[in-house]
C-alpha cells in the first residue's frame, strides 16, 4: 500500500504544483504518494503525464477517513471500563488484590490517609501501639476519641493494643477508659512489637523499613491482600496473649510494686543484665534505671542485691 504517512514534503508539494502547471514530476520522485492522497491519477491520454484534483476533495476525502478511525478507536476506549469491571469476578477466585503499597512520606500523610480510610471503615479496626506512652496535644487526643466514638456507633469493631506501661500515664489511661466506655476493647502487653493499624482486612499500615534516611514517621499503605491478612494473623497472635485492660486495672495497686517494675524484677530473675532488660520490654536504658531506683525506694532497701532477694522470697511465699 503507498505511504500516506503525514505531513506533506517539500518535494510532495513541488510535484503537485508541477503536475498542476502541466509538466511532468521531478526525476525520481515516487508519484505514487500523490495519487494515494487523490491528489493526482495518471493522465489515460497520455502515458507518464499526471491530471492534478482539487486539494480540498483530498481534505475533505482524508476527513472523512480519519473520523471513521476516531470512531472506531472511541467504540474500542468505551470498552475498557466494561474489561477492568470484570475483575470482581476474577480476583476473588485468584485472590489478587491489585497493586501492592503506596509510600507515604511524611507523617501528615500518614495521618490523612489513616483518617480517610478510617472514616470509611465498616467492620473493624485493629492497632498496635507498643511504644512507651508520650503526652500528646488534648486536642490531637480529643480527635481520636471523637474518630473512634464514630467507627463504633456506626458498627465497627475497635480492638487496640498498647504497651503495658501507658496504665500508668494519666493521659494515656484516661483515652483508653473513654474507648472503652464506648464500647471499644483494650488490651495490653509486655512484648516488643511492631506498631501496624489494619482496617476492614483490606488495609495495612506500617513504619518505613524501606526508604534510608526517610522522616522518621513515614509508612506505607499496604493494599495487598496476602501481605494484610499476614499482618492480620500477626495481630490476633499478639492479642491472644496479651492482658485485657479491665484485668489490668483490677490488679493495679495491689503491693508496693507496678505491674512495668514486676515485668523488670521478672527479666532480672530470668538472668537479663538490666542493659538488656530494657529492649526485651520496650524501655529504654534511663527507663529502666529510673524503674530500679522506684523499685528500691517503695521497698526501703538499697542495693539491688536486697530488691532481688525480696523478690525470691515472694515469689517462694506464692508458691508455697
Amino acid at each position: 500500500m503507498p505511504d500516506r504517512e503525514l505531513p506533506l514534503t517539500q518535494e510532495d508539494f513541488d510535484a503537485y504544483r508541477a503536475i498542476a502547471e502541466g509538466h511532468t514530476p521531478p526525476d525520481g520522485y515516487a508519484v505514487e504518494r500523490l495519487i494515494s492522497f487523490r491528489l493526482v491519477d495518471p493522465d489515460p491520454y497520455a502515458p507518464g503525464s499526471y491530471i492534478a484534483h482539487d486539494p480540498r476533495a483530498a481534505a475533505q476525502g482524508l476527513t472523512t477517513s480519519v473520523l471513521s478511525e476516531l470512531q472506531s478507536l472511541v467504540t474500542r476506549v468505551a470498552q475498557i471500563p466494561a474489561l477492568e469491571g470484570l475483575a470482581q469476578h476474577f480476583d476473588p477466585h485468584r485472590l489478587y488484590g491489585g497493586p501492592g503499597s503506596e509510600y507515604l512520606a511524611t507523617a501528615a500523610q500518614m495521618n490523612a490517609r489513616l483518617g480517610e480510610v478510617g472514616d470509611a471503615a465498616v467492620a473493624e479496626f485493629c492497632s498496635i501501639q507498643p511504644g512507651e506512652p508520650a503526652d500528646r496535644d488534648p486536642e490531637i487526643l480529643r480527635l481520636g476519641v471523637e474518630r473512634t466514638r464514630t467507627a463504633l456507633h456506626r458498627g465497627v469493631h475497635v480492638r487496640s493494643l498498647y504497651h503495658r506501661s501507658v496504665h500508668e500515664h494519666a493521659q494515656t489511661r484516661d483515652y483508653i477508659t473513654e474507648m472503652t466506655a464506648d464500647g471499644a476493647e483494650v488490651r495490653v502487653s509486655a512484648l516488643p512489637g511492631p506498631r501496624i493499624v489494619i482496617i476492614d482486612r483490606r488495609h495495612l499500615f506500617i513504619d518505613n523499613h524501606v526508604i534510608e534516611g526517610a522522616e522518621g514517621n513515614s509508612g506505607w499503605h499496604v493494599f495487598d491482600r496476602a501481605a494484610v491478612m499476614w499482618a492480620r494473623a500477626v495481630f490476633d497472635l499478639f492479642w491472644d496473649n496479651a492482658t485485657r485492660w479491665h484485668d489490668v486495672c483490677r490488679s493495679a495497686g495491689t503491693g508496693p510494686l507496678s505491674e512495668r517494675q514486676w515485668r523488670i524484677l521478672r527479666e532480672l530473675d530470668a538472668g537479663y543484665p538490666a542493659q538488656q532488660v530494657g529492649p526485651r520490654i520496650g524501655l529504654s536504658r534511663s527507663a529502666v534505671d529510673k524503674e530500679l531506683a522506684a523499685i528500691r525506694k517503695a521497698l526501703n532497701f538499697d542495693t539491688m542485691y536486697q530488691v532481688m532477694a525480696w523478690y525470691g522470697r515472694s515469689q517462694a511465699d506464692k508458691t508455697g
